[in-house]
């Protein structure tokens, strides 16, 4: 399946490149985890208030969800980058 988390900065994000390529960094080796395939990270090519700003999506089997979860990289972006999140959205398909 594929997981997406979409996320919109909040006010307090001045350089939306420079946390692009932390995100990227921070997620380069999720393919480790078990069940986990590999991850696109993706900005948003569209400069707008009603526009997200990134969306991450992790091929994964679906049994391997909790393996994200419980995973490093799962925790440290939601302890390093959620406070600078103004909304976020998840989807699964297949």
């Amino acid at each position: 399946m594929k997981h997406c988390i979409l996320a919109k900065w909040n006010e307090t994000v001045t350089d939306k490149a420079a946390l692009l390529a932390q995100v990227r960094a921070l997620y380069a080796a999720a393919d480790a985890i078990p069940g986990v395939h590999g991850v696109t990270v993706h900005p948003c090519c569209i400069d707008r208030p009603n526009r997200y700003d990134l969306m991450i999506v992790l091929d994964m089997d679906k049994e391997a969800l909790p393996n994200w979860d419980a995973s490093d990289i799962h925790h440290r972006w939601k302890d390093e980058y959620g406070e600078l999140l103004e909304k976020k959205a998840i989807f699964d398909y297949e």
